[in-house]
C-alpha cells in the first residue's frame, strides 16, 4: 500500500496506474478512492492516473480533531499526493467535494494545475440556500455518528440527485451505496463539519476566479439542480472555462454516465495539451445578440 504524508502528518492512501501526462482524481463526499475506477481504467492507457483517499477515508488516516479538516487543507492534500509521486504538474479532476477541492487547488497551487475538471460542484454555493446547506451538513454529520455509516448510507445514497444513478444502473448504484456504508463514521462526520459546512460559497471567490489561469472544464448533470446555476457562474467567471451539461443526469456523473464523462475529459485534455483551450474570444460579447456594424 502506498501513502503520501501531509504537512501535518496525515497519511493519504493512493493508487497509480499507467504512464504519460498525470491526472489526479479527487473523490466526492459519498465516494472514496474506488469511485474513479471507470476513469482509472480508461485514462491509464495514455496517462499516469492517480486516485487517493481524502483524510477521514480509510485506508487514509482519520484524524479525530475536526480542526484538521478544512477546504484549504483538502486542496493542499492534493499537492501532498503529487509531492509523494514527484509530480510537478497534473490535470486535476474532482467531483462534488472533490470538485471544490479541485477549484481551490487551482487558486492555491495555480502553477501545478495543467487543467481543472470541476464536476458536480455547487452544493452550498447558492447564497439563498447557504444557511440551509450548513444546517443540513451538520445534521448529516450527526446522523453518521448516531447511526453509523452502514445504516445511514441507506438514507444518504437515495438523495434527490442520486436516484438517477439507481434508475439507470442498479448494480453500479448498489456498489456505490455499499462502499459508502464502509466509510468511517468519525471521518465522515468530521469531513461534513470541517470541510462541507465551513467552505466559502464560490460566489464569494469571484475576484480570485476571474484571474485564475488554469484551463477549466465544468461538468454538471441537468437533474443536479443545485449545481446548475453555480456551473453557469463558473463558466462566466473563470477566463478559460467550458461548461458541459449532461442530460437526464444527477450528481454521480462519472459513475452514472462513464462513457460520456470519459469522452468529455479526453477531448478536453487533448485540447489543453495542444494549447487550444484558451480564454473566451473577446469578440464573443454576451451583451451582443446580433452584429449590426
Amino acid at each position: 500500500m502506498s501513502f503520501a504524508t501531509t504537512a501535518d502528518g496525515v497519511r493519504l492512501y493512493y493508487e497509480t496506474a499507467g504512464s504519460g501526462t498525470p491526472i489526479v482524481f479527487v473523490h466526492e463526499f459519498g465516494g472514496d478512492h474506488r469511485s474513479w475506477e471507470p476513469q482509472m481504467r480508461y485514462f491509464a492507457r495514455r496517462h499516469q492516473c492517480v486516485t487517493f483517499g481524502a483524510r477521514g477515508y480509510p485506508p487514509s488516516d482519520v484524524p479525530k480533531d475536526m480542526e484538521r479538516y478544512s477546504q484549504a487543507i483538502a486542496a493542499d492534500d492534493i499537492a501532498a499526493v503529487m509531492d509523494a509521486l514527484q509530480l510537478p504538474r497534473a490535470h486535476i479532476v474532482g467531483l462534488s467535494m472533490g470538485g471544490f477541492a479541485t477549484l481551490h487547488f487551482g487558486l492555491r497551487h495555480s502553477g501545478r494545475a495543467a487543467s481543472l475538471v470541476i464536476a458536480g460542484a455547487g452544493y452550498g454555493a447558492e447564497k439563498e440556500h447557504e444557511e440551509y446547506f450548513r444546517g443540513v451538513s451538520l445534521e448529516v454529520a450527526k446522523q453518521f455518528e448516531l447511526q453509523g455509516a452502514e445504516r445511514f448510507a441507506r438514507t444518504y445514497s437515495l438523495g434527490a440527485s442520486r436516484v438517477q444513478f439507481q434508475n439507470k444502473d442498479p448494480r453500479g448504484w448498489q456498489e456505490f451505496a455499499t462502499w459508502l456504508g464502509q466509510h468511517d463514521a468519525v471521518g465522515a462526520a468530521n469531513t461534513m463539519r470541517g470541510v462541507q459546512a465551513r467552505r466559502p460559497s464560490i460566489y464569494d471567490l469571484e475576484a480570485e476566479l476571474r484571474v485564475m489561469g488554469a484551463p477549466s472544464l465544468v461538468v454538471v448533470g441537468d437533474e443536479d439542480d443545485h449545481c446548475l446555476q453555480p456551473g453557469i457562474f463558473l463558466k462566466k467567471t473563470i477566463p478559460a472555462c467550458g461548461l458541459a451539461v449532461m442530460p437526464k443526469t444527477g450528481h454521480t456523473l462519472n459513475l452514472e454516465e462513464p462513457a460520456a464523462f470519459n469522452a468529455l475529459l479526453a477531448e478536453f485534455f487533448a485540447q489543453v495539451e495542444a494549447g487550444q483551450w484558451k480564454p473566451r474570444d473577446p469578440r464573443a460579447l454576451p451583451s451582443q445578440i446580433m452584429k449590426t456594424d
